[in-house]
């Protein structure tokens, strides 16, 4: 048991001196981006990998490896998933602790501008938005997938007759947003992008 588990957190270690390390560059030392923490199913997959690469004379293709770790996965124990868990939350912590401490580069989101116009729903979106209330009126326990798989099967049984509708103020809709579109991108003084 007790090589196991030093086999277990072995690669970990190995991961957390890795991501310790930092570069020179110019005579300057260039701290490296804290690696991002990793959830519990995958320190079972960089354990079972480890696992695979130490049985002499196996190859594995990665469609057929993926399959049997994640067959393994379902069936192993609750205490060792348990394990697993620990390992992900230390590697969380590990995350923010290097990251309160990280001095270099931070990758910025992209804020969305609220004057944006939206895109317009498709015609099967309107489709369902139509009957969504009908339908949650008469199953009110249905969650709102269950709701979306009834709609599906509506549409693909509807006549073509039912759709033009929705087709015909989809096109309205489009057209509407493009021109709203090309309006917001003029005073941007930016080009809009072909794809609409």
């Amino acid at each position: 048991m007790g090589t196991s588990s030093s086999l277990f957190l072995d690669p970990c270690v190995q991961r957390i001196q890795q991501w310790n390390s930092c570069f020179y560059k110019h005579g300057e030392k260039i701290q490296l981006r804290p690696q991002v923490n990793v959830s519990a199913y995958i320190h079972f997959m960089l354990n079972f990998r480890n696992q695979m690469e130490q049985q002499p004379n196996t190859y594995h293709d990665f469609a057929e490896f993926s399959r049997k770790g994640s067959e393994i996965w379902r069936s192993i124990s609750k205490y060792e998933k348990a394990k697993c868990e620990v390992l992900s939350k230390l590697d969380k912590d590990r995350y923010k602790d290097e990251m309160g401490n990280y001095t270099g580069k931070r990758r910025k989101r992209r804020r969305r501008d609220a004057n944006t116009p939206q895109k317009p729903p498709s015609y099967f979106l309107l489709f369902s938005l139509d009957n969504f209330a009908h339908l949650k009126e008469q199953n009110p326990n249905w969650t709102v997938v269950e709701v979306a798989k009834v709609a599906r099967k509506m549409w693909s049984i509807s006549a073509n007759v039912d759709k033009i509708p929705y087709e015909q103020k989809a096109v309205l809709m489009r057209a509407k947003y493009l021109e709203e579109q090309d309006a917001y991108y003029q005073c941007q003084g930016r080009k809009r992008n072909f794809l609409g």
